[in-house]
C-alpha cells in the first residue's frame, strides 16, 4: 500500500476521533495542554511529540523547496503540525506533490 493511501486512512481515522473527543471534552484545549505540562511524566511525552513534530516540520519545508513549492504552501500545514501535531504532516503527505522541480 503506497504512503499517500496509509496516511488518507490516518488523516481520516485520527481528524475523525479528534473532532469526537474535542466535541466531548470538558475543557478547552489549553487548560488540557496546561494539564499535561504541570506534571513531568506528562510533560516529557508532550515535549516528546513536539520535537517530532519539529522534526517534521524541518522535513516537510525542505521537501516542499525540492518539490519548487514556496513557503506559503508550507505554512498551512505547520500552522496544523503545531496545534494537532500529526495532522500537518499526514496532510501533507496525502497532498505532497509526485514531481521533484529541475
Amino acid at each position: 500500500m503506497q504512503i499517500r493511501n496509509v496516511s488518507l486512512i490516518l488523516l481520516i481515522l485520527f481528524t475523525g476521533y479528534t473532532i469526537y473527543t474535542m466535541s466531548i471534552a470538558e475543557q478547552s484545549l489549553l487548560s488540557f495542554g496546561y494539564q499535561l505540562i504541570s506534571s513531568p511524566d506528562t510533560a516529557q511525552v508532550v515535549m516528546d511529540l513536539y520535537i517530532m513534530a519539529m522534526l517534521a516540520l524541518i522535513w516537510m519545508f525542505q521537501d516542499m523547496k525540492q518539490r519548487g513549492k514556496s513557503f506559503y504552501y508550507w505554512l498551512p500545514f505547520a500552522f496544523l503540525t503545531l496545534i494537532f501535531v500529526s495532522v500537518g504532516p499526514l496532510l501533507y503527505l496525502v497532498l505532497r506533490p509526485k514531481e521533484i522541480a529541475r
